[in-house]
């Protein structure tokens, strides 16, 4: 698919909440031109040469912050990695006055990740420049799911009329409550699936069906996605055991089989392997979506770096 030339309208990239479908179809379009850019010799472009783009993780990061930091630098910007362990942060400077300080440097695109919900919001209210919500808290973890959907478009095509399964830690998962607000705007059926005590209470009110039987719930499934055990955001024993877990809501070639004939397998790291998946599956290149999921998270994070920096060009010079 070649990209599009469709602007982007908002400022700023805090959640899928609020994305209409030609926003999100849009997005997923212009990262298919850059999945072929990321697999030439020559990666990079100049299309947002002189841009400056700031990373900020309060959180630990490979996936996530690797692949915006590679992203940037693909689109030719200036990118910067805020150590925030050495910052003032860890000197008692609040978000806020990092906020201020950061946006007196002038950057045009700031990448935030926060163990607070909501703390990518209250950044783009405070700075001039774009702010991407790279997870914030138990709140959203939007470009995670573009990525997801770009994963699933172009194993099988049209996501709308899909059964796609989410398993494991849903009451933790900012992937999940993403992933579930995107695939019910592009047309999927959506299924959540785990322990009661790692299903939030609301989670009947998601739009997805809910199941606490992971044989019921992959029945006819064309996708199962499977989340990691936060057991970093668990404050209590939410499960008897890892061995126990696996046995009820692990992924394995016999529990798979229940699933529709060809579904594929999604995960989006970091794997607890034997807990959450088997390595059976996880690493079976005709099932498993897992590498190119990394793959995609490339891609996507290209198209909203270059949407948001186009839409903010756009807006100075209206």
């Amino acid at each position: 698919m070649s990209t599009t030339s469709y602007v982007f309208a908002k400022p700023h990239l805090l959640g899928i909440a609020g994305l209409n479908f030609p926003e999100a179809v849009s997005l997923l379009d212009r990262a298919e031109g850059y999945v072929e850019q990321s697999r030439q010799t020559d990666k990079t472009s100049n299309k947002l040469h002189g841009l400056t783009q700031i990373n900020l993780f309060f959180e630990p990061s490979t996936r996530t912050q690797s692949s915006f930091e590679i992203a940037g630098k693909r689109l030719g910007m200036d990118v910067v990695n805020m150590a925030v362990q050495s910052s003032s942060v860890s000197k008692g400077e609040t978000l806020i006055d990092t906020a201020m300080t950061l946006n007196a440097m002038r950057p045009d695109l700031l990448v935030v990740r926060h163990g607070a919900s909501g703390a990518a919001e209250l950044l783009s209210q405070k700075v001039d420049c774009a702010v991407i919500n790279a997870g914030d808290g138990q709140h959203e973890h939007p470009t995670q799911a573009l990525l997801d959907a770009l994963s699933i478009r172009r194993a099988l095509g049209s996501l709308a009329g899909l059964r796609i399964a989410i398993c494991g830690d849903i009451a933790h998962s900012r992937v999940a409550r993403s992933n579930v607000i995107l695939l019910n705007l592009l047309g999927a059926e959506v299924r959540l699936c785990g322990p009661p005590t790692l299903l939030p209470s609301d989670a009947d009110r998601w739009g997805a069906e809910v199941f606490h039987n992971m044989d019921d719930a992959l029945n006819a499934c064309d996708v199962v996605m499977m989340l990691r055990l936060q057991t970093e955001r668990m404050n209590s024993a939410f499960i008897p055991s890892s061995r126990e877990y696996f046995r009820f809501y692990g992924l394995d070639r016999t529990r798979l089989g229940k699933a529709a004939k060809g579904a594929l397998v999604m995960h989006p790291g970091p794997m607890n392997r034997g807990v959450e998946i088997d390595s059976d599956i996880a690493d079976d290149p005709k099932i498993s979506l897992i590498t190119a999921q990394v793959e995609m998270g490339v891609a996507v994070r290209m198209a909203v770096l270059d949407m948001l920096a186009e839409a903010k060009n756009k807006d100075t010079h209206e």
